[in-house]
């Protein structure tokens, strides 16, 4: 007969292996790239390969280029991280809107591999520096970290140029989304690149990483913007937990959106920073990141008065 205490701890050990997984993708969860293939949207896609500047991460870029001829000041650019995943998250009916009106170029910066998610470039990739730290290390996972600036440097002044060389785009309208980790590094890209994007788009951002390390960049942000006019769109699943370490999410935790909430705070009276929030009724972490990527699509180029 199994005692109450040991049930107790195997509940507790399926809440904690829940609430993992949740917040990290299934390992072995292979890409979706049936949209790639198809011949009916407004929209075709190429490819690109990358390396990092150590040569230590292998990216693979697509390019998804509209039909119809480029404005006069040239396509404006959708950068869209976890390039895998975003390919499987975009929605041919919504392409298609698209592609009627103002149709964005879209990059998705993934990885080569055929899986959906390469956990290990994008953990260095999309993660901050932690200051002090002698070993740069993931707190949930374990693996190297800390290469955000590296990153965003090498998408500035390689990626950009060779995407640019493909087809015209308006640096006056660039946006970035990320989802999660990807979502993080969209904040670092605001608070330390202020003026190289033109939207900032951080779906459920990981804002628990490193205690709240990504908070405390907010400060100074109205200064390094300047004359620069920068919109950013919060995002998040009302059904995500504050921090994906938390070992069981029944009963929700009601302070789980504190850290979004300090950031919306402290972004709200930022001169020049068009600061939109958008909450996502019952989904929880994995769910946002293709919602996010609708409502961003929705937002910045199907909707009127959108900017």
């Amino acid at each position: 007969m199994i005692t109450t205490t040991l049930r107790l701890a195997l509940g507790w050990a399926l809440a904690a292996a829940s609430c993992l997984a949740a917040a990290q993708p299934a390992p072995e969860q292979r890409m979706d790239s049936s949209l790639l293939q198809r011949q009916d949207l407004p929209y075709r896609f190429s490819s690109l390969q990358l390396d990092s500047a150590d040569g230590q991460r292998h990216y693979q870029i697509w390019i998804g280029q509209p039909l119809k001829a480029a404005p006069e000041r040239g396509y404006p650019v959708l950068w869209m991280l976890d390039g895998n995943a975003a390919i499987g998250a975009l929605d041919p009916q919504q392409l298609k809107q698209l592609g009627q009106g103002q149709a964005p170029l879209l990059v998705a910066v993934g990885y080569q591999t055929p899986l959906r998610i390469e956990r290990t470039a994008r953990t260095y990739d999309y993660t901050p520096l932690q200051p002090g730290l002698a070993v740069q290390q993931d707190p949930l996972t374990g693996l190297p970290s800390g290469g955000g600036e590296q990153f965003l440097q090498w998408l500035r002044e390689k990626l950009r140029p060779a995407v640019a060389a493909r087809a015209p785009i308006d640096a006056a309208q660039q946006t970035l989304w990320g989802h999660s980790y990807g979502g993080l590094l969209v904040l670092q890209a605001l608070f330390d690149h202020t003026r190289e994007f033109r939207h900032y788009a951080a779906a459920s951002p990981s804002l628990w990483w490193g205690d709240g390390l990504i908070l405390g960049q907010a400060p100074g942000l109205a200064a390094r913007l300047g004359t620069h006019r920068a919109q950013l769109l919060l995002m998040r699943g009302s059904a995500e937990p504050g921090d994906p370490r938390q070992t069981t999410t029944s009963p929700p935790d009601p302070d789980a959106d504190r850290r979004a909430r300090q950031l919306r705070t402290q972004l709200a009276q930022v001169p020049g920073l068009a600061l939109e929030y958008h909450s996502f009724e019952k989904l929880n972490h994995g769910q946002t990141l293709g919602a996010s990527l609708h409502y961003l699509l929705e937002r910045l180029y199907l909707s009127p008065g959108k900017d």
